[in-house]
């Protein structure tokens, strides 16, 4: 039996998806949320098999989640689903440590294939991002900006570039507001950026920004 969190905000998606998992005979939902903090709670207490993980979460992004996760003591399979079809992020997701990327727009059986998978260690990511992925591991080299900014910096980047304000990245990010500004001008002075839109552009531009 493969012990499932599910980990999803939207209600109906969330409802849908448990439904589903829960008509499979080889799976149990033993907890669903749709918050990373209680996600990250929820695994270290009830060590599910997978963690079934959106990764556009309001409280944790789907790195941030995902690298908690993997840091638990007895660390969950991490099955990542997303509406984003962009290769860095998906490339990002499995660099952390994650067994799985499945886009929302999977059909089920690819979804629950993932999912089996996952459950024993094997990677999976939706067919029509593997080219993109592969074309993408090969176009990454020293020459392309973001290489040069680092995993935090990049996170608070698509934080600016999701409209997020220094305070609120602050506060998701449990630093300090003088540090996040500093991160903004690191980002400038790196990118060769001036002003906020500049960072906006920039992260649309790379494709740095999940949907």
């Amino acid at each position: 039996m493969i012990r499932v969190l599910l980990v999803e905000d939207h209600g109906i998606v969330r409802d849908a998806i448990s439904a589903l998992l829960s008509a499979q005979p080889d799976c149990e939902v033993v907890a669903a949320t749709g918050s990373g903090h209680d996600a990250v709670r929820l695994a270290a207490r009830l060590h599910p098999d997978v963690v079934v993980l959106d990764y556009g979460l309001p409280d944790l992004d789907g790195l941030e989640a995902a690298r908690q996760l993997v840091a638990l003591p007895s660390p969950p399979r991490i099955l990542a689903l997303s509406m984003s079809e962009s290769p860095d992020v998906c490339r990002r997701m499995l660099a952390i440590g994650v067994t799985g990327y499945v886009l929302k727009a999977a059909p089920s059986s690819e979804f629950l294939e993932a999912l089996r998978k996952a459950s024993r260690g094997r990677r999976h990511v939706s067919p029509q991002l593997v080219e993109a992925l592969l074309d993408d591991l090969t176009a990454l080299t020293d020459d392309a900006p973001e290489a040069a900014l680092t995993e935090r910096e990049l996170q608070v980047l698509q934080r600016i570039a999701s409209g997020m304000t220094s305070s609120d990245i602050a506060r998701q990010l449990c630093i300090s507001l003088s540090t996040v500004e500093t991160y903004r001008s690191r980002l400038k002075a790196k990118l060769g950026l001036h002003t906020t839109t500049d960072i906006v552009r920039f992260a649309l531009r790379r494709k740095l920004v999940a949907l």
